[in-house]
């Protein structure tokens, strides 16, 4: 008879050899990450940044050659630049245009920060005015994008950093960021400050506001959204009461007088200063912004030069700029849905405000809303959240508005016959 056969017992995990000393060895280590994988996620975001932007120069380039045109000067002289550099190299008071008859453009419009920045860069290295501007910008364009990842980071996750980020580096009218405008110091200077205030640093968030609104006419939103955050942590403490010291929380309160104190120092200061010079305190800065045809009239410019450039105008610039600034209304709802922190909120708000409700050289107000990065994040995080799951609809995404960016660029600067 056949016998039962028995089952065998189950096979013994296999353990690594044990080593010359008896103890078991180490699991054998995996192949090592690409060395992209082990950069540090900001070193990553910057580096993303500066591949669109040297892109953009080179397409610049490419068109500069086939125009037979300098390529620094296309960068470093065009429109506002050359004022900012007879800021830089003469003082104010030292170029005027007259414009038509009782209109005079003049240099008390530009702001001080970028030309006194450009001057000391100019005295220290041996480089042209034109080149001193551009290192000024490029190197403000980078820290801006660090100070952009590492607040929306913090914030939000790194991924999302990242992408908004290089979305930010891809936009249209991302030119301006090659080229020797006030744009990426502001955004600098608007990015840290926003970190600063949402980490609680508020004396570097009034220093940093300040240098904001001394650089551009729309730097005081800067100051109203440290301003914002200010009086919402106030609130926060005046509710908390004695608690937040009980938690370990000091309130240094006076730290947080200070900064506020300080946020619209800089911009204040510049609109007194034009108006004691031109013998006005008070309105003498605005009535230089009114020569320029750039004042505040909640609208109703924008709204007649719309109506103008839907039943009279083929300028392909003016209807590129209409549909960006409808799309950053746009974001800006978005921006609300997302239950954004308040002080990205108010920055981006009043950019917006300015942007729509100036009068004025429509054709600039999407430069005026390049710094307003935090109407890019409902777009990031969305990008993230595709990336998660699989990585091909935002590698489109991104790679079609970098070729956007770079021809429409290279269009601007090289072809567009309109004021950036």
């Amino acid at each position: 008879m056949n016998q039962p056969r028995t089952p065998l017992p189950p096979a013994p995990a296999r353990t690594p050899a044990p080593d010359a000393r008896g103890a078991p060895a180490a699991a054998l280590p995996g192949p090592p990450a690409p060395w992209w994988r082990r950069l540090p996620p900001a070193a990553v975001a910057v580096g993303l940044f500066l591949a669109v932007r040297l892109a953009g120069v080179l397409a610049v380039g490419i068109g500069a050659a086939a125009t037979d045109r300098s390529l620094l000067r296309m960068l470093g002289r065009s429109w506002d630049c050359v004022w900012y550099l007879s800021v830089a190299v003469y003082g104010y008071g030292h170029r005027t245009v007259h414009y038509r008859p009782g209109v005079v453009f003049s240099d008390l419009a530009f702001f001080p920060v970028y030309p006194a920045l450009v001057r000391a860069v100019a005295t220290v290295l041996p480089v042209s005015w034109g080149a001193a501007g551009l290192l000024v910008s490029w190197t403000a364009a980078t820290v801006a994008a660090w100070g952009i990842y590492a607040l929306v980071s913090r914030l939000y996750d790194r991924r999302t950093g990242v992408l908004v980020v290089v979305v930010w580096a891809a936009l249209p009218h991302s030119v301006v960021l090659s080229l020797g405008y006030t744009e990426p110091l502001l955004t600098a200077f608007a990015a840290w400050a926003l970190y600063a205030a949402v980490t609680g640093r508020w004396v570097w968030a009034g220093v940093l506001a300040a240098l904001a609104g001394a650089s551009r006419p729309n730097g005081f939103a800067v100051a109203a959204a440290v301003i914002a955050a200010a009086a919402l942590e106030l609130w926060r403490r005046s509710r908390a009461g004695d608690g937040v010291a009980a938690r370990g929380r000091p309130p240094a309160v006076h730290r947080l007088w200070t900064g506020a104190l300080l946020a619209p120092a800089g911009w204040v200061g510049y609109v007194l200063w034009v108006g004691w010079r031109r013998g006005d305190p008070l309105g003498g800065y605005f009535g230089v912004q009114r020569d320029w045809g750039s004042r505040f009239d909640f609208g109703q410019g924008a709204a007649t030069f719309v109506g103008v450039l839907l039943t009279r105008t083929s300028k392909f610039v003016f209807p590129m700029a209409l549909l960006i600034v409808l799309l950053a209304v746009l974001l800006f709802v978005l921006l609300l849905v997302e239950r954004t922190p308040l002080p990205l909120v108010v920055y981006a708000g009043v950019l917006l405000l300015v942007a729509l409700g100036g009068a004025g050289f429509f054709e600039s107000k999407p430069r005026f809303l390049l710094p307003a990065f935090p109407l890019l994040i409902p777009l990031g995080r969305a990008l993230a959240r595709t990336t998660r799951a699989r990585s091909g609809p935002a590698i489109v995404v991104i790679a079609f508005l970098t070729g956007l960016s770079l021809s429409y660029g290279v269009f601007l600067i090289g072809f567009g016959r309109a004021p950036l």
